[in-house]
């Protein structure tokens, strides 16, 4: 996968777009509403990742070749899996978008694990002990 450094003049030119949530040197965040008219365009007209970015003003000069391509297929493979919805919510961000795990929690698995280390650690001790000298 090719990756792609924006000059701010290119950011500048990105975040411009209708389209575009939020573009930093490193990543372009698409609008909700972009997504699923996407999605819409490809399914119902049958039009091509390049023809959908290029008619929502996307220089793909600027993108890079393969972007459109990488972008629908992602975007299918959710929207195939997981539906419409999960086009419209943004799951990346602080904790990926899960549930953080509270205090308490990590303190009972962190100590359920060393138990289970302990334990066998005394079962290996124990064998050693039983065993015969030769």
């Amino acid at each position: 996968m090719e990756r792609n450094i924006f000059t701010p003049e290119q950011v500048a030119l990105l975040s411009a777009n209708p389209n575009v949530a939020n573009c930093t040197p490193k990543a372009i965040t698409y609008g909700k509403e972009f997504k699923l008219q996407a999605m819409k365009d490809y399914y119902e007209q049958g039009l091509g990742p390049y023809a959908i970015f290029e008619r929502a003003g996307f220089d793909l000069n600027i993108l890079g070749k393969d972007k459109p391509k990488e972008c629908l297929k992602r975007w299918r493979k959710v929207y195939k899996t997981k539906g419409e919805k999960a086009l419209t919510t943004e799951s990346r961000g602080k904790n990926g978008g899960r549930k953080p795990k509270s205090k308490e929690s990590a303190d009972i698995e962190y100590l359920q694990t060393k138990i289970a280390y302990l334990e066998a650690e005394n079962d290996f001790l124990r064998k050693l002990k039983t065993k015969p000298k030769v």
